[in-house]
């Protein structure tokens, strides 16, 4: 997933934020529980659902970041992490734009620990999510690790595109009034399908030396496989409980990204379609 060395990355769609306090408590009758990241079988997304109000005030600030010196090319992308994770989104926000005219930008939060955002506060066990309130991206980096080490997943790159490609497919899906009108299941699966839109796009939208190879794209299958309902329960508790999944199979996840992927097209993401 190599950049190309000269396009030009804007930091300022990713920015740092400082621990925040506030626990683990979220508004509309969300609570995440103990026992770590496993225990909230969840990958991505966790439950944007019900994060919806709860005040603006976004993520606190630390003094200005030096994203903005370290990540200003391509060639930056492909040797930093942090400025991987810039022009992953500036390609996944750039793809939107042009397909929704309507289209606004939500910004990646980059934190350690734990953060106060407009959803309540939230610590590194949540893994990354999505907050209608702020219409901001909260990622810490360290779940990706854990995405191999906890999940089972092979990780790499391409896996780290997908994760954020989903976050974002969330916040098409608050702009266009669609985040609290489906299932659970239905609304997660679609924001998988827009990730594979993204991917099917990616290339054109300047940022990528070439179309993503069938090693990277297995890669987000691999990773959309692992966070199934299905297996996490199966790895957490040793039983399967359909009627409590709240993001879909491993199959589900495999094909709405494949959905996705296929053809490109927002439109071949209907919820409906997807279950």
């Amino acid at each position: 997933m190599d950049f190309k060395d000269q396009v030009e990355l804007d930091s300022s769609q990713v920015e740092e934020a400082g621990g925040g306090g506030g626990g683990r408590g979220f508004p509309g009758g969300m609570v995440v529980g103990g026992g770590g990241i496993v225990s909230l079988i969840v990958l991505v997304v966790v439950f944007v659902l019900n994060n919806v109000g709860g005040g603006t005030e976004p993520a606190q600030q630390e003094p200005p970041s030096k994203l903005s010196e370290q990540c200003q090319t391509g060639k930056d992308a492909d040797q930093s992490e942090k400025c991987q994770v810039v022009g992953v989104v500036n390609s996944i926000q750039n793809h939107w734009k042009q397909e929704i005219s309507t289209y606004r930008v939500a910004k990646t939060v980059l934190y350690t620990g734990n953060v106060r955002t407009a959803c309540g506060g939230a610590d590194s066990s949540v893994g990354p999510f999505y907050c209608p309130a702020d219409q901001r991206v909260y990622l810490d980096l360290s779940f990706f690790d854990q995405l191999h080490s906890q999940f089972g997943a092979k990780g790499g790159p391409f896996a780290q595109a997908y994760v954020i490609a989903h976050e974002y497919g969330h916040h098409v899906q608050n702009l266009e009034g669609a985040l609290e009108s489906g299932s659970s299941v239905g609304t997660e699966l679609q924001a998988d399908c827009y990730a594979g839109v993204w991917a099917q796009n990616a290339f054109k939208t300047g940022f990528y030396d070439q179309p993503f190879t069938e090693t990277e794209i297995s890669e987000a299958l691999d990773a959309a496989a692992a966070v199934g309902d299905d297996r996490i329960q199966q790895r957490t508790t040793g039983r399967i409980d359909p009627e409590s999944f709240t993001h879909g199979s491993s199959e589900q996840r495999v094909n709405a990204f494949q959905r996705g992927y296929k053809n490109g097209r927002q439109a071949d993401c209907a919820p409906a379609e997807l279950g």
